[in-house]
């Protein structure tokens, strides 16, 4: 039998030991107490858990509204429905403001797919929530991963959006480098299908190829300097997730090894108001930085 272990109960674990810490952490659900395995929590801290019921986006305003009043408030539902249904309340009443609110998504990716089906497998979100000015997006490897990274999420200035598994998940490991046998190839993931890159790292390695595996938990901000250091060396670099090809860590990393490609756009920034000429001329997107950039280039 796979070694599992429920990053679900590790994030009601971790959260238990937060409310003990701060009184000023709360949870609240978007009808997922059940879902994350919180029910005696909710026994326990009656008071520090609010239930919204099947309405995402007031799960945000609420949690929005405690945070300005001073609360550590923690967002739990189906990673799907927090950022596709609640995604305005996330962008303009959380992220704007940079206000502490911490989104924890279950379900992510493909992990539901014998039970519910399309309907709950949420393969968009970590391109979603990149998008997003201010938001910093994490996915943890496994169970102990997520407990680390629910506390990671409480140090963490602003909001954050964390995406954890089904509670069926199998045990990958925490550090950064899962498997150190060369540079042939360097093979970049993040989440379940670590472990897969594992093995497949280990069984290349008797046919004489020797692969690197690291585990990149944290999906934005990149940390570029550790990445390149493995990226420049390559032979060969492949990305693994559960998650789309488009947006996810796979664009992260091709963002990262681009380096010919330069990218005028809004830089992660909310803009000002203007005209729309003022604004492609204040955020480097009009006929002048073209030609800057292509002679830089």
């Amino acid at each position: 039998m796979d070694n599992v272990k429920s990053t679900r109960t590790a994030f009601v674990a971790a959260l238990e030991e937060l409310f003990r810490l701060d009184e000023r952490v709360v949870m609240v659900s978007a009808d997922s107490v059940a879902v994350f395995r919180a029910g005696e929590l909710m026994k326990k801290y009656p008071e520090r858990i609010i239930e919204a019921g099947i309405a995402e986006g007031s799960a945000v305003m609420i949690a929005a509204g405690m945070a300005s009043a001073g609360f550590k408030p923690y967002v739990c539902a189906y990673a799907g429905f927090l950022t596709m249904r609640a995604l305005e309340q996330m962008r303009t009443f959380v992220a704007y403001p940079q206000l502490e609110v911490k989104f924890f998504g279950a379900n992510a990716g493909m992990c539901a797919g014998e039970r519910e089906g399309v309907t709950h497998q949420f393969f968009e979100d970590m391109g979603i929530m990149r998008s997003v000015p201010g938001f910093t997006v994490l996915a943890p490897s496994d169970a102990d991963d997520t407990f680390d990274m629910v506390k990671r999420a409480y140090a963490t200035r602003g909001p954050v959006y964390c995406r954890i598994g089904s509670g069926r998940d199998p045990v990958v490991g925490t550090d950064r480098i899962l498997r150190s046998y060369g540079t042939d190839a360097v093979i970049i993931g993040c989440g379940a299908p670590l472990k897969d890159a594992c093995e497949a790292a280990d069984e290349l390695k008797n046919e004489g190829v020797n692969a690197t595996v690291l585990n990149v938990n944290v999906i934005k901000p990149l940390d570029e300097a550790f990445l390149s250091r493995y990226i420049e060396g390559a032979g060969k670099i492949v990305t693994i997730e559960d998650h789309n090809v488009y947006g996810g860590l796979g664009s992260a990393v091709c963002e990262i090894a681009g380096r010919k490609v330069t990218r005028l756009g809004l830089q992660d920034v909310y803009p000002e108001s203007g005209t729309a000429a003022e604004l492609r001329d204040k955020y480097h997107i009009a006929k002048a930085d073209v030609v800057k950039a292509v002679k830089q280039a």
